[in-house]
């Protein structure tokens, strides 16, 4: 996945506080992938414009290794997210279930007839 494939999940209808701070931690993260994509770019651009070969590969190696570790955090970030969004749709299921449950011993009298 690249950065911009976060999706929001649609489980429940509604976001909740944890996908919507995934979401935004991930909104921040990819203009600093485009930044360090464009920062490449142009070095490698003024390289070759240079008569005089600059070395700059140093610094681009540098630009490289940062945008791989915000790549990274980017995919931890969004694996994180999707198994929030499954926990939460355990329990909710779960949770459905045992209410059903108990209205169903509910509707049956347990106890002394007449009460």
């Amino acid at each position: 996945r690249g950065v911009g494939g976060a999706k929001m999940a649609a489980g429940s209808g509604g976001s909740t506080a944890r996908e919507l701070c995934a979401e935004g931690l991930l909104q921040f993260l990819r203009p600093a992938v485009r930044q360090l994509d464009g920062h490449v770019h142009a070095l490698c651009r003024i390289n070759e414009d240079q008569k005089v070969a600059l070395d700059l590969d140093p610094y681009v190696k540098k630009l490289l290794n940062a945008r791989r570790r915000v790549v990274l955090v980017n995919n931890i970030l969004q694996n994180a997210q999707e198994r929030l969004r499954r926990l939460n749709h355990s329990v909710a299921k779960e949770t459905v279930r045992r209410k059903a449950m108990l209205e169903a011993a509910g509707s049956y009298p347990q106890g002394l007839p007449g009460k």
